[in-house]
């Protein structure tokens, strides 16, 4: 059983979803995007670059399947018991932006994981084996599962965190 009707509710939860995480940025100071809180596993900018990171896979592996190159998941140099190591990297590559440039990397993100979303066909979305790097760990889940556990499902859990970390933090 799937968790939407069709890829047009999948696209309005993407950006529903999202659209709430990006909002909880808007009134953290830029200078405590960084600051550690007892209490929540990671900083402002840990969270919108775990989020980034895992939108430009979905993106990538999609992109490179349609130019017929073969898809590593997750990602070229990692293997899935290694994610500790790929959340690293995806941190690095946030280290030196900015606040506002995060968010609006996020935004953009998020606009061409929903145009993709709309683009694919019911049958893309959920049938199972539609797409090798879909299927290429052992759930073979269906395109719409992968995107909604990098994208809806950590919106909403990591939208928990930033606003326990802007409780504890006094922001």
């Amino acid at each position: 059983m799937r968790s939407y009707e069709s890829g047009a509710q999948l696209a309005a939860e993407i950006t529903k979803r999202g659209s709430l995480f990006i909002g909880e940025f808007d009134d953290i100071p830029h200078d405590t995007w960084d600051q550690i809180v007892d209490g929540v596993d990671r900083t402002p900018r840990q969270m919108i670059a775990y989020q980034l990171g895992w939108m430009k896979l979905l993106l990538g592996w999609e992109r490179d399947e349609q130019a017929g190159k073969e898809v590593q998941t997750p990602a070229a140099g990692f293997k899935w018991n290694q994610l500790g190591d790929l959340y690293e990297q995806f941190y690095q590559h946030c280290d030196q932006a900015s606040a506002n440039e995060l968010c609006t990397q996020f935004n953009t993100l998020l606009a061409d994981v929903v145009q993709w979303v709309n683009g694919l066909t019911e049958v893309e979305l959920f049938e199972q084996g539609q797409r090798a790097w879909a299927s290429s760990t052992p759930s073979a889940w269906p395109v719409w599962k992968w995107v909604h556990i990098n994208t809806v499902a950590p919106f909403t859990t990591f939208r928990t965190k930033i606003r326990k970390w802007k409780k504890l933090s006094g922001c």
